[in-house]
């Protein structure tokens, strides 16, 4: 019975890292410490599958609770992340009603977030690949931007984070085939795995270049241009 809830206790962590983000964003504002529990979560996200199939435990209940964290880890957490992020250097210098239409897409991101999550539980295509973009990988751009101790300028780019992030939501609920990271290493060849590589090679191109904790955001989006023309190659 022990070996079965081990799983189920690193998803709960991963829900309580979803949570602490949550609490440092509104107790204290610190939105690095926000981004680091998201990332503390998503790292949990990955072993808790990864422990369910070593020790031969996967079930339903499991694959439900999953989803569960990940909705307050990678949906609920990210948006109060961004609202505090790009709120209040807008507060005051707006009218109200363009603040509230600044934030909507930010707001909106557990409801995009719970959507995908539940229709991924239920789609049987998405085994072994992605339709849409992972609630993880969203919210990963959003603490690449925390983690940098990005300041938001003005109200060009807090618009600007807005619509990116209208994107990014109807991203995560659409059909757009997104390729996996999973490496074949039986055929370990650039023609089993040209699409990895590449990415692999665009990653290290954007931390060289960049340096900078921002390069996280950047890859998440290098990831979703590259599925884009990749997947839709296959498709043709």
């Amino acid at each position: 019975m022990l070996k079965r809830q081990i799983p189920n206790l690193i998803t709960l962590g991963n829900l309580m890292c979803g949570v602490e983000s949550v609490f440092a964003s509104l107790a204290t504002g610190d939105v690095r410490l926000a981004a680091i529990w998201i990332c503390a979560g998503i790292v949990l996200d990955f072993f808790d599958g990864l422990a369910a199939r070593l020790l031969n435990v996967t079930s339903d209940m499991g694959k439900q609770l999953d989803s569960l964290a990940d909705v307050i880890t990678s949906g609920v957490a990210p948006a109060f992340l961004m609202v505090g992020l790009v709120e209040q250097p807008l507060r005051g210098t707006i009218p109200m009603w363009a603040l509230g239409l600044t934030m909507l897409p930010f707001v909106l991101m557990p409801a995009f977030a719970a959507y995908r999550l539940a229709k991924f539980n239920i789609d049987t295509r998405q085994s072994h690949s992605f339709l849409g973009l992972p609630t993880p990988a969203n919210a990963l751009i959003w603490v690449g931007l925390a983690l940098a101790g990005y300041a938001i300028p003005g109200q060009a780019m807090a618009v600007a984070l807005a619509v990116v992030a209208l994107v990014t939501d109807v991203l995560m609920v659409s059909e757009m085939p997104m390729f996996s990271l999973k490496v074949n290493f039986k055929e370990m060849g650039w023609r089993h795995n040209s699409v990895q590589y590449l990415f692999l090679i665009g990653c290290a191109a954007i931390v060289a270049v960049s340096r900078q904790w921002y390069a996280l955001s950047i890859i998440i989006l290098w990831y979703i241009a590259l599925s884009a023309i990749t997947q839709r190659r296959h498709a043709e």
